[in-house]
């Protein structure tokens, strides 16, 4: 509306000044924002690495130790950080030569154990007839008989002695807690039986006797793949077919992580542990 004619009231401006004291801290919220997102960066790798894999974190650790030299192990483009949480996304001979060592350092453990309470079980005098070995293929334990040939077993039965179930007590109590798949042999000397029953058979049943005392031992019967009955055909002293020492049970724990060396060979995976069958009343065990 405009102004009656003859008003004079006085125009009045406003100038509104602006402070200098802003401009000073106008981009502070921008540096402690970006220090906090970094922050939170850091804390979720932290977590992320923790939920890894135990070798997947040594494979970690190894690289950022030695970037240069751990780097050689891997293909262009690959690092165990990339491999998410699971090892075997990586195919490097770095990290499965480590899962390897690991094993075999386990394994090697494990028949130290086994050696030292059979020792401490008074079973020193048979110790030069139990044989605890490390190959490319895992350990094997073989209990061979002595020169009298019924150490372990009676003669020409599969009957135990009670110096051979303390001694597949210990071995079993130690082989528990471990996750290889087991395989148990039978062998035996190249006397001939006069009867249906061969070596064939008693091979075999020695085998399932072991067996059994092992999964009383402790054993998960899930790991126990094969039970061989190896008859006479692979003597240890082949130069005497009828030696006893010839008769024995081999127990072989294969490696569950592939061999770098050997890319051609797949090694054994760890048994799944499935629910055991409830036992059907009137049917006779194993």
């Amino acid at each position: 509306m405009a102004a009656a004619k003859g008003d004079k009231r006085p125009i009045i401006i406003v100038r509104k000044k602006v402070s200098g004291h802003a401009g000073h801290h106008g981009g502070a919220w921008k540096v402690a924002y970006a220090d906090f997102v970094t922050a939170m960066m850091a804390f979720f790798m932290v977590m992320w690495i923790l939920g890894m894999d135990e070798n997947l974190k040594k494979s970690i650790e190894g690289y950022f130790s030695n970037p240069v030299g751990f780097k050689k192990g891997y293909s262009a483009g690959k690092s165990p950080v990339s491999s998410g949480s699971s090892p075997g996304m990586v195919q490097s001979t770095a990290l499965r030569l480590v899962n390897r060592q690991q094993e075999a350092a386990q394994l090697a453990s494990t028949g130290g154990k086994i050696k030292s309470r059979l020792k401490e079980a008074g079973l020193s005098a048979i110790g030069d007839r139990i044989e605890i070995v490390e190959s490319t293929e895992g350990l094997r334990i073989e209990l061979a008989e002595g020169v009298n040939g019924a150490d372990f077993f009676r003669i020409a039965s599969s009957t135990m002695t009670t110096t051979m179930e303390k001694t597949l007590e210990i071995v079993g109590s130690e082989l528990a807690p471990l996750r290889n798949p087991v395989i148990i042999e039978g062998h035996t000397d190249a006397a001939r039986f006069a009867g249906l029953y061969s070596n064939w058979e008693l091979s075999a049943d020695r085998a399932n006797a072991a067996r059994r005392v092992l999964e009383a031992s402790g054993l998960s019967p899930v790991r126990i793949i094969e039970v061989r009955g190896m008859a006479d055909r692979q003597l240890r002293n082949p130069e005497n077919p009828l030696d006893p020492r010839n008769r024995r049970i081999t127990i072989l724990l294969p490696f569950t992580t592939p061999n770098p060396a050997d890319s051609t060979r797949v090694a054994l995976p760890a048994p799944v542990r499935l629910p055991i069958p409830p036992t059907i009343p009137g049917k006779p065990g194993a």
